[in-house]
C-alpha cells in the first residue's frame, strides 16, 4: 500500500503541473503539456486575454494522420514527442519526429515544414569541475519545475560533490553561494542530473525535465551593480585595470598597457583577495585578509575504492570559536598613486564584511558589516577621504537573523535603499534615503512575514513579494504573493485559496500562473493578473475520485496552543493506511527544530517517508515548536543560546492537546526520530524529557555545538563559546539519559562530525547508560535515507513502543 500511495500522490503532482512555454513575441498565451495519465499527456493552449483553456490541436486526427504518414501506430493520448510551435490563434501546430518537421492545421492537415523550427531555450549546463576559489557571495534560489525530488550537490574545490539536500516538486530553496562555483542538481529516481555554473549575485534557476534531461531556465536580480574588474573608464594616466600578483594589488595603465605595483605589503598569510575599481577608476577598495584557523575535521575510509588499506581524509572544517578569516578593506587613490586611512573602528570583530559596490559618482564605497555574534548588522560607506559613515544598522539582544532574511536592494535612479528588518518584531521591509540614511518610511507591517522579494518596479515605485501569514484565518506558514507601494500604500494579496502557493512569472510580469495546495488538498492551479490578483483563466482543479478517496488517508492538519497557552502550534498527523479507530497506536514525531526554518510540510508533496513510519502501526506528527523560523522574531528568539529547548515544551503540548480527542494516539508510548539538527532534538527528548518520550532515534546529530561548523552553530548560540553551549550539549548531560536511544552515524559525514556521536556515545558508555549504537563505515550525513537504517529503526521502535 505504500507504494502505491506514493504513486498516487506523485501521480497527481505530475497530473497538476503547469510548466508554462509562453509564445514568443507576446505576454498572453502559452502552452504546456498535462499529464493525464501514466505516460499519457495532452498539449493545452492558454489565451489568458480571453480566458481560455483549450487543446492546442486535435490530437486524434493528429495521431490519426501522423500514422497513415508513417505507417506507425500512434497513441493520441501519447504522441511521440514533446515540442511543439505555435500561432496565437493556435491555427497551427509544428513539432519534429523521424527527422522532419511537420505542420498541422485544421484546414490543410499534417504536412512537412521545410521552415523554421524554434527547438526552445534550453540551458543543459555546464561542465562539472572543480568550482573555482571564489570569495564574491551569491544566493541562486532553485525551483522544481519537474515532477520528481531534485537534490543539489555542491561542487567542492578539489571537484567532488557533496549532497547539501533537496527540493520538492513546486518548491524553491534559497541556497547560499559563491559566484563561479558549481552545482549538480540531479532527480535520483531516473538519474538525470544538470550541472550549474552561478555567473550572477542574485537568480533564480528553474529546473525542469524534458526528454534530453534535466534544463534549466534562469532569472537574474542583481541587488546592486558589480563593479568588480569590469566596466571601468578609460581615463589617460589612469588605470584601466587592476589586478592581484604576488599577494599584491597591481595596476595596468590605460594609456600604454604597462604594470606598476599598488600595494607592497601583502604577503601569503595576509594577502590581497578582491578589488574594487570604481567607475572614474580614479579609486579602488582592496580587501586584505588574514586566513582562518587550519580547524580540520578527520574521517576515516575503511573501504576506499582506490586502495585496499583505509584512507584518512582531512576536512577544513571551522568549528565555532574558531578563528575567522580577517579581513580588512584598504582605500586607494590611484590618481595620487597612495593609500587613504580607513579606521576600522565601525566594523572590528567581523563574522562577515560583504560588498555592495561603489555609488554611481564613484565617491563613496559601501558594504555590510555583520559583527561576529550576529547581534550587529551594518550599512557602512566609506568616501574617497577615507571617512567611514554608518547608513543603515540592526541590533539584537539574541541575533540578527544574516544567514535568512538579510536583504538590501540600492535604487540608484532615486538613492534609496530598500532593507529588511525585524526592527519592529517581524521580518519586513524598509525604506531609506541613501544620502543620508535616514529612514523613509515603512513599506511592509503587520503581523505576517515578508519572507522574499519576487520583483520591483522602479519606474511605478512598487514591489511584489513572498508573504507567510498575510491571511489571518490560514496558516501563517502558507506562501502568497502580494505587491505594494514604497510608500507602505496600495497592499495587496494577489494569490487566492486557503493554502500554500507557488507562481512562475510570465512576459513582461502582466501574468502569473499561480498553484496553490495544502498537505490534504491537491494542487489547483489558475492564471491571475500580477497587478490586480485577477483570476484570468482556471486551469487545473482535479478532484479525487471516490475509490481514490477511500484509498488516501489524508494527512490531518491541527493546531493547539504551546507552552504560553496563547502562541498557536501547527503540525500534521498522519495515520497509518489500515487504521481502525478502536486500537490504541504508538505516537511518533518526526522532529526537526533546526532554527533556519520549519519542518513541517505545508503543501500537497509525497509523504511516503512518513507514512512508511505510520504504515507499520504508528501516529506519525510532525510539528514546529517556539525557536523556528519565519514567524515572529520573539517566536524565533527562543532558540537563542538554548538548542537543547528544541520546541519541546510546545511540542509536548500539541502532542496531547491532539491526543485529548483522539484516544486512538497512545500518550504512554511516544517516541521520536531525527537526522542533524533533528538528531540533537531526538538525543535531547529521551534525556531532558524522557518522562514523555520514551525511544529516540539520533541519526548525525550534532551533539555538542562547540563540534559543530561555526557558520550555524554560531548563529543560533553567539559568539564567543561560553556555558550556553556546554549547558546544551547533549554529551553534558549524557547521565541524564531516561529512554531508549539509537544512535546513528555516518563515518564520511563532512557535515556534521562523526566525533560528535562518538564522543556521545563515549560519554554514555562512561555514565553507564544502555543505548543502541549503528555506525555506517561509508555512510554520509544523509545517513538516515539509507534502507539497512531504515530496518534498524524500523526494529529499535518495535521492540521499545509495540513489543514492550
Amino acid at each position: 500500500m505504500e507504494s502505491s500511495l506514493r504513486d498516487f500522490e506523485k501521480s497527481f503532482i505530475r497530473r497538476t503541473l503547469v510548466s508554462p512555454q509562453w509564445l514568443s513575441g507576446g505576454d498572453s498565451v502559452f502552452w504546456y503539456k498535462r499529464e493525464t495519465g501514466l505516460g499519457k499527456f495532452q498539449f493545452i493552449t492558454v489565451n489568458c486575454e480571453k480566458g481560455t483553456r483549450t487543446p492546442a490541436f486535435d490530437h486524434a486526427r493528429l495521431a490519426h494522420e501522423l500514422g497513415k504518414r508513417t505507417k506507425e501506430q500512434i497513441d493520441p493520448c501519447s504522441l511521440p514527442f514533446w515540442w511543439i510551435n505555435l500561432d496565437d490563434n493556435a491555427t497551427w501546430v509544428r513539432f519534429q519526429y523521424n527527422g522532419q518537421t511537420w505542420q498541422y492545421t485544421r484546414d490543410r492537415g499534417l504536412e512537412q515544414w521545410q521552415g523554421h523550427f524554434d527547438e526552445g531555450n534550453f540551458d543543459l549546463g555546464c561542465e562539472e569541475v572543480a568550482s573555482p576559489w571564489s570569495r564574491q557571495q551569491a544566493t541562486v534560489i532553485l525551483t522544481n519545475q519537474s515532477a520528481e525530488r531534485i537534490e543539489y550537490y555542491w561542487i567542492g574545490n578539489e571537484g567532488v560533490p557533496r549532497l547539501c539536500g533537496g527540493v520538492h516538486p513546486g518548491e524553491s530553496k534559497a541556497v547560499n553561494s559563491y559566484l563561479g562555483h558549481r552545482w549538480r542538481l540531479t532527480e535520483p529516481v531516473s538519474g538525470k542530473s544538470v550541472v550549474c555554473e552561478l555567473k550572477d549575485l542574485h537568480s533564480t534557476a528553474f529546473i525542469d525535465e524534458i526528454p534530453l534531461g534535466l534544463t534549466l531556465r534562469w532569472e537574474w536580480d542583481q541587488k546592486t551593480k558589480d563593479s568588480v574588474r569590469a566596466g571601468t573608464e578609460s581615463v589617460p594616466g589612469t588605470f584601466s585595470e587592476l589586478f592581484l600578483q604576488e599577494f599584491n594589488v597591481w595596476g595596468r595603465y590605460s594609456s600604454n598597457g604597462t604594470e606598476k605595483q599598488i600595494t607592497y605589503d601583502g604577503v601569503e598569510d595576509n594577502a590581497f583577495k578582491d578589488i574594487y575599481l570604481s567607475h572614474s577608476g580614479n579609486h579602488a577598495v582592496a580587501f586584505q585578509c588574514k586566513p582562518p584557523a587550519n580547524s580540520l575535521a578527520f574521517l576515516i575510509n575503511s573501504s576506499p575504492e582506490d586502495q585496499f588499506p583505509p584512507k584518512l581524509i582531512r576536512e577544513h572544517y571551522l568549528r565555532a570559536g574558531d578563528n575567522m578569516e580577517h579581513m580588512r578593506p584598504r582605500l586607494l587613490d590611484l590618481a595620487k598613486d597612495k593609500e587613504i586611512f580607513v579606521d576600522n573602528e565601525l566594523f572590528q570583530s567581523a563574522y562577515a564584511l560583504t560588498h555592495i559596490g561603489w555609488s554611481e559618482d564613484s565617491q563613496k564605497y559601501r558594504f555590510i558589516f555583520n559583527e561576529r555574534g550576529h547581534q550587529h548588522l551594518k550599512l557602512l560607506e566609506i568616501d574617497t577621504g577615507g571617512i567611514v559613515s554608518t547608513l543603515v544598522q540592526e541590533h539584537s539582544e539574541t541575533f540578527v537573523d544574516y544567514n535568512q532574511k538579510l536583504y538590501y536592494k540600492l535604487l540608484a535612479s532615486t538613492n534609496e535603499l530598500l532593507w529588511a528588518s525585524e526592527r519592529d518584531g517581524w521580518n519586513h521591509l524598509y525604506l531609506f534615503n541613501l544620502d543620508d540614511g535616514i529612514l523613509k518610511n515603512q513599506v511592509t507591517k503587520g503581523a505576517w512575514v515578508m519572507r522574499s522579494v519576487e520583483h520591483i518596479d522602479e519606474a511605478n515605485r512598487r514591489i511584489w513579494f513572498k508573504g507567510l501569514g498575510m491571511v489571518r484565518e490560514q496558516d501563517p506558514y502558507y506562501a502568497h504573493l502580494a505587491c505594494v507601494a514604497f510608500d507602505g500604500s496600495g497592499l495587496r494579496i494577489i494569490t487566492k485559496g486557503d493554502g500554500t502557493h507557488t507562481w512562475k512569472w510570465g512576459p513582461n510580469r502582466r501574468f502569473i500562473v499561480d498553484t496553490w495546495s495544502r498537505v490534504d488538498c491537491i494542487p489547483r492551479s489558475s492564471v491571475r493578473e500580477a497587478v490586480t490578483g485577477r483570476e484570468a483563466v482556471s486551469l487545473q482543479s482535479d478532484a479525487l475520485n471516490p475509490a481514490l478517496e477511500r484509498t488516501w488517508v489524508r494527512p490531518e492538519r491541527f493546531t493547539a496552543f504551546g507552552r504560553d497557552a496563547k502562541t498557536k502550534i501547527y503540525g500534521i498527523i498522519i495515520r497509518p493506511n489500515n487504521f481502525d479507530e478502536s486500537q490504541r497506536y504508538p505516537i511518533i514525531e518526526h522532529i526537526y527544530a533546526g532554527p533556519q526554518g520549519f519542518c513541517t510540510p505545508k503543501a500537497f508533496k509525497d509523504l511516503s517517508r512518513l507514512r512508511r513510519v505510520a504504515d507499520q502501526g504508528y501516529i506519525v506528527v510532525c510539528a514546529d515548536g517556539m525557536g523556528t523560523n519565519w514567524r515572529s522574531k520573539a517566536f524565533h528568539d527562543f532558540c537563542y543560546k538554548d538548542l537543547k529547548d528544541g520546541g519541546f515544551a510546545d511540542r509536548i503540548a500539541w502532542i496531547r492537546a491532539a491526543a485529548k480527542s483522539r484516544p486512538w494516539m497512545d500518550l504512554t508510548r511516544v517516541g521520536c526520530y531525527g537526522s542533524s539538527a533533528g538528531g540533537q532534538n531526538a538525543a535531547a527528548a529521551v534525556i531532558h524529557h524522557s518522562d514523555f518520550y520514551k525511544a529516540a532515534s539520533s541519526m548525525a546529530g550534532c551533539h555538542d555545538n562547540r563540534m559543530g561548523q561555526l557558520l550555524w552553530n554560531e548563529m543560533w548560540m553567539g559568539y564567543p563559546v561560553d556555558g550556553s553551549y556546554e549547558e546544551c550539549s547533549n554529551i553534558t548531560h549524557a547521565q541524564r539519559l531516561g529512554g531508549a536511544l539509537m544512535l546513528v552515524v555516518g563515518g564520511l559525514d563532512n557535515n556534521v562530525d562523526p566525533a560528535t556521536t562518538l564522543r556521545f556515545a563515549d560519554a554514555l558508555v562512561k555514565a553507564d547508560k544502555d543505548f543502541d549504537m549503528v555506525f555506517v563505515p561509508g555512510g554520509t550525513h544523509y545517513v538516515d535515507e539509507m534502507p539497512f537504517v531504515m530496518r534498524k529503526q524500523d526494529a529499535f521502535f518495535r521492540k521499545h513502543l509495540q513489543e514492550c
